[in-house]
């Protein structure tokens, strides 16, 4: 069984941040990608952010120069920071992790960030 808790989330004013994090627990053998996804309301879920194993990482265009994806693998932990929060930015945000031989994807229970205008 694998867990992943997200924290970190909350509201905030338009340009300001945010730390998000995430830990991974439980019977979890090598992590292959980790990563940052979101929904907004009505919408569907997308990608934010992933980092690779070799510590590569890509974004989305809409948060590229304002979030950084950093991940700790020994802790099995990966973070979001998000700096000039805009109300775009607003929905659930949820952390995956790709781990195992397998390359099974495993998800948190997400966390609400709002940014208000």
């Amino acid at each position: 069984q694998v867990q992943l808790v997200e924290s970190g989330g909350g509201l905030v004013q338009a340009g300001g941040s945010l730390r998000l994090s995430c830990v991974a627990s439980g019977s979890i053998s090598s992590i292959n990608v980790m990563g940052w996804y979101r929904q907004a309301p009505g919408k569907e879920r997308e990608l934010v952010a992933v980092i690779f194993n070799g510590g590569s990482t890509n974004y989305a265009e809409s948060v590229k120069g304002r979030f950084a994806i950093s991940g700790d693998n020994a802790r099995n932990m990966v973070y979001l920071q998000m700096n000039s929060l805009q109300p775009e930015d607003t929905g659930v945000y949820y952390c995956k992790v790709v781990a195992g031989r397998l390359w099974r994807d495993y998800w948190g229970q997400g966390t609400q960030v709002t940014v208000s205008s």
